[in-house]
Order: structure tokens, then sequence, then C-alpha cells
């Protein structure tokens, strides 16, 4: 197989109709894809309008947690990161899976509370999480400022990967069971037909499908338009830049709950490097993937007061992504109130590339088998409009 066909085609041949149609090419929408393909026969067709990777499963710091505040999430990424334990076998590709950990520090009084009462919900449910000290914070990130550090949590499981390769071993596998991975053609509206959706492209063909995934994340908001459908997922700009390389001296990915710094060293040595920037506000529905240097400058003066050691280093690229943020940081997963043949997945809040392992195979079950996860109740488009929403989550980071 050439290395176009496994990375899929703006030439690959459409069928005038299949049982599934994936609108985006992330990570998300290529996992469900694959897990659909793995469990059934049903044929499966995913469009992506650009090129793979170009959105924000391509622009994202890698990172794979299964530190967060509710139980829920806790016990969807236990099983996200068990499953990328065997997933270079599995896709048959170098992922860069490193489990270096991830180090929370808290430098105030309601950061050292969240992590006292995330590490005893980690305990009941068998996250290997524990609380340390500064100085066994330290221990682990030797050049670690910790003057300020009151508390920090620690879990040696949670861990980074390299987004490309994440992305690309689901397209090819998915490409050899089946699927036809067809690039640079956007899903640009949908029609009601028959029971199903008839999906108009940007290359003037139409497809037809009896269930259409919204997978497009920040970009969903014009085929959901199209039926009708206002969701309130809302795209922000996050900025992430990566440094020159050093020797290997940083295991975990850090995250400083204050500032919502976090950074990392990759395999080939670069600090890679992300942080909340002030005044971070919804801006409608387009996608900003510029860069700014006030970013620079924020983190920059961030970073170096936690790692002084960083103070010197150059930065060699910078770059930005959005994520695609819910009202109430819960995802947006299943059938669309009043077109229950359009699904979406989308509304993670920036983290949906390190859950999409576990909830590309939870949606694969849901539209092959009708299974309903216990958390696609809770992720149910139609919570808006019914009044029903609520936030749960407070360990949302970036």
């Amino acid at each position: 197989m050439s290395r176009q066909a496994t990375l899929g085609s703006r030439d690959v041949a459409l069928p005038p109709a299949c049982d599934v149609a994936v609108v985006g090419g992330g990570v998300m929408g290529l996992a469900t894809a694959y897990h659909i393909a793995q469990s059934s026969r049903l044929r499966v067709v995913v469009l992506e309008r650009s090129y793979l990777v170009s959105g924000a499963s391509g622009r994202n710091g890698g990172g794979v947690r299964m530190q967060w505040g509710d139980e829920g999430n806790v016990r969807i990424m236990m099983e996200s990161i068990e499953i990328c334990r065997g997933l270079a076998q599995e896709l048959g590709i170098n992922l860069w899976f490193r489990q270096g950990g991830y180090l929370f520090i808290a430098r105030t009084e309601a950061g050292e509370s969240r992590l006292r009462r995330n590490a005893e919900l980690h305990r009941a449910i068998g996250a290997p999480t524990r609380l340390l000290s500064g100085e066994e914070a330290r221990e682990i990130v030797p050049d670690l400022d910790i003057d300020q550090v009151r508390l920090a949590a620690f879990n040696a499981e949670d861990g980074v990967v390299f987004p490309w390769p994440f992305v690309w071993g689901y397209a090819g596998q998915a490409i050899r069971k089946g699927v036809i991975v067809r690039t640079h053609t956007a899903a640009i509206a949908a029609e009601p037909e028959r029971d199903g959706l008839r999906l108009r492209l940007s290359t003037g063909e139409s497809l037809y499908a009896g269930i259409v995934v919204n997978a497009s994340g920040a970009w969903s908001h014009d085929l959901n338009r199209s039926l009708g459908i206002e969701l309130p997922n809302r795209p922000h700009r996050h900025e992430i830049l990566s440094t020159e390389p050093l020797k290997p001296c940083l295991d975990p990915l850090v995250v400083d709950l204050q500032s919502g710094l976090y950074f990392s060293q990759s395999t080939r040595g670069e600090i890679v490097a992300g942080i909340t920037m002030p005044g971070s506000h919804d801006t409608g529905t387009h996608v900003d993937q510029r860069s700014s240097l006030q970013f620079l400058a924020h983190l920059g003066a961030t970073l170096v007061s936690l790692v002084p050691r960083f103070g010197s280093l150059k930065v060699l690229r910078q770059w930005a992504g959005p994520y695609d943020v819910s009202p109430d940081g819960e995802a947006i997963v299943g059938p669309s109130p009043g077109v229950p043949a359009l699904l979406q997945v989308c509304g993670f809040t920036g983290h949906g590339f390190m859950m999409a392992p576990a909830v590309g195979r939870l949606l694969a079950q849901f539209i092959v088998h009708q299974e309903r996860h216990p958390m696609l109740a809770r992720w149910d488009p139609g919570r808006f409009a019914a009044g029903t929403s609520a936030k749960r989550e407070d360990m949302i980071i970036g």
C-alpha cells in the first residue's frame, strides 16, 4: 500500500452511499471509523476538509492523563491510557508514547485543596496518584523552583504521545479495514433524505449516509447550521511552542494549576510548552490559528519563574490551534436534537485528543450495537436545551 493511500487521498473515489460518514479526519473521527470497521461490516467514509493532522489533532501537546477531578473522566482516561499501552502494536506505528507521568503543582490554597480532593477520588477508584511535598516534587524535576509550591500530585502512568503518528496510525489501519479516507473534501451542508442524510461536498459531489458523525470539533458549526442545529461549543485559540533540544532532563509533563502553564520534554529533547492566556474569551465560531508575541512573552516569564535554567533556551517554533470549548466543560457526544442521524462528537474543551482511544471505541459500540456508555447520557447534545447542563470538572488545563 502506498504512503498516499495509507494516509488518505483527495483522489480516492467515493461511493454514492455509505452506512456511516465521518466528517473530520482528526484522531476522534479516525478512531471512531477504525473501531466501526474493526467490529462490523458497515461501509464507512471519512471526509477531511484539508490534510490529515491539519486541525487540532496535529497541533496539541500530546499529553494523556488520568488526573481529572471527576470520576467519569478519570475512568475514561484510565481506559484510554490502557489502550495506549498496546496501541503502537495494534496500529503498527511508533507513537513515541512515553509514560513519564504528570506532575501537577499547586501554589495556592485553592490549588492544594483541588489536589487533595482529586487524590482521594483517585485512590478510591484505583488511579495511582500520590501527593508530594515541594521537596519530593523536586526529586522528580530537579530544576524546579519549589519556593512557592504548597503541594504536588504525581501519577507515573500518565504520559505523552507524539500527535501525528497517533492520527496516521488510526488512518492507516482504518483504510486497511476498508474505510475510505477522502482528504481535501469538506462537507459543507447536509439535507435529510430517507432515514439518513445527504452530504453536499466542497468538490461538487454528494454522499448519502445512514449515519453522519460530526467529528469536526471547532469547525462543526457550518454542518450543524445547515440542519438548523445550534450548539454552544465555541473555538478558543490556544498557543504552544517548542524550543531547541536539551539533553534529557525532564521525565513528566508538568502543570502549574495557578497559571495553566504546562511543559514537557519530547523524545528529541525539545521543551514543549503552552499556557492559559489572560483574557481568553469566546470569539464566535471563527477558528483563529494565528500566533502572538503576547503568548511568547507571558509563557516565557512564567516558565522561567518555575525553571530558571530554561531562561537561555531558544524558541524554534510557535503555533496555535483551537480548543473546542463547551459551556459546562463536558463533551458533546450523541444524536443531535431533532436530527438523530447526525451524531455529534465535539466540545471536548481541548482534551479530545487524549480521550479519543476510549471515546472512539465507545462511540463505535453505540453505532454498531446501540450500546450506550454511561458517559453518553452526560454528554447528550440535548442537555443544553433541556436545562440539564452541569459543571462537573475543574481540571481543564491549557
